[in-house]
């Protein structure tokens, strides 16, 4: 099984995000000045705070108790104390993982993290609220964040496409079937973290592990809710019978939005870096797609997504161009034309040899093989 870009991660080594990396700081330099401390519990650590020196410490949404509070402050640390009664934490040092969004699914959809946090969005985004839109910039910044340290040293590959893709049809096996090729190669693959298209190669990649009947399997169970409209209570159970059945997958990311609140994410990726601003989250996806990016079909958000990568490989704003797959000849030269402004576009330059159209999904691993040497 590929190892997870977990393990790879060095954070900033300043930045504390467990109670672990607290105590071993606090150990090794005696000191927690010029450290940041993020969504850590100090509750318990009351006698380490007040006799480790603090001064020019931020602590960002640790509990801690009055004395040890006052004590931090007075040496000259910043503390921005936890919001009561947020659905999120803006401050939070990792990742989300399915379960931690889609906890309390069993009361139903509404009743979990990832419904509650939207409402919020929903209830704050109109009223101009300073106070709302800083904590949503914060959340998002700590989002990114956490992302990049996944990230680092990682090769991904983008996998994007529409949401209406059902589960239960030949197009959703292909994509799924693409993820896990994608994955057994030793790509991380990352998608938009939401249903359809994103939805099966997340599963792909989670079954990479497992002979290929389990892959088959997964998709049948998958079938028997095959949207995530009427319920997406029952949409997000199918997918967890079938993480409970085959627990060991492999690890994928996903970067969805709560700005398209109608599209929860799905729970095949094992890291869910969730935005409120789909701007950054957008952004986010491609530049973080470093070993290029397949283009399933789609519709207007696929089009601009093949057009927001396509603006900095034409610049080489990020360095050398980055490959780019679009499947399906007929979708993109008939239905939607993006691949001949593409490669009008591309023509004359160096993304000129980093750009693939192929008529079937099979064909896109290899297509993205050949890009990359």
């Amino acid at each position: 099984m590929q190892t997870s870009p977990a393990h790879a991660a060095h954070h900033d080594d300043r930045e504390i995000e467990t109670l672990e990396d607290f105590d071993a700081t606090v150990s090794a330099r005696g000191t927690l000045s010029g450290h940041r401390v993020q969504a850590v519990d100090l509750t318990d650590r009351t006698r380490e705070l007040l006799t480790t020196g603090a001064a020019g410490a931020v602590f960002l949404g640790c509990p801690m108790r009055p004395d040890a509070e006052a004590k931090v402050r007075a040496e000259g640390a910043l503390v921005f104390p936890p919001v009561p009664d947020l659905p999120f934490d803006p401050y939070r040092g990792h990742l989300y993982t399915p379960g931690e969004l889609f906890a309390s699914l069993e009361k139903g959809y509404e009743r979990t993290p990832d419904a509650l946090a939207y409402d919020w969005f929903q209830t704050t985004k109109a009223d101009g609220d300073i106070w709302a839109s800083m904590l949503r910039a914060v959340h998002d910044d700590s989002v990114s964040d956490a992302l990049d340290e996944l990230l680092r040293g990682a090769r991904v590959v983008g996998v994007m496409g529409g949401h209406a893709m059902a589960r239960g049809t030949a197009a959703y096996a292909g994509a799924a079937r693409l993820g896990r090729e994608l994955s057994r190669s030793g790509l991380t693959v990352a998608t938009g973290g939401g249903p359809g298209a994103m939805e099966a190669a997340n599963l792909g990649a989670y079954t990479a592990p497992y002979e290929d009947g389990v892959l088959e399997e997964a998709c049948e169970l998958l079938g028997k809710a095959p949207s995530f409209t009427p319920s997406i209570t029952e949409w997000a159970r199918a997918a967890f019978e079938v993480r409970t059945r085959w627990p060991k997958g492999n690890h994928s990311i996903g970067i969805p939005t709560w700005f398209y609140g109608h599209e929860p994410p799905n729970p095949f990726a094992s890291h869910i870096a969730k935005y409120f601003a789909n701007a950054t989250r957008e952004d986010g996806l491609l530049a973080r797609s470093n070993a290029g990016v397949v283009f399933l079909p789609g519709a207007a958000g696929t089009v601009q997504e093949i057009f927001d990568n396509a603006t900095p490989n034409y610049y080489e704003s990020r360095g050398e161009p980055t490959p780019m797959v679009l499947v399906d000849r007929a979708h993109w030269t008939e239905r939607l034309p993006a691949w001949p402004l593409l490669q009008s576009l591309a023509r004359e330059r160096s993304m000129e040899s980093r750009i693939a159209l192929v008529d079937r999904i099979e064909e896109a691993p290899e297509a993205l093989k050949r890009l990359l040497d």
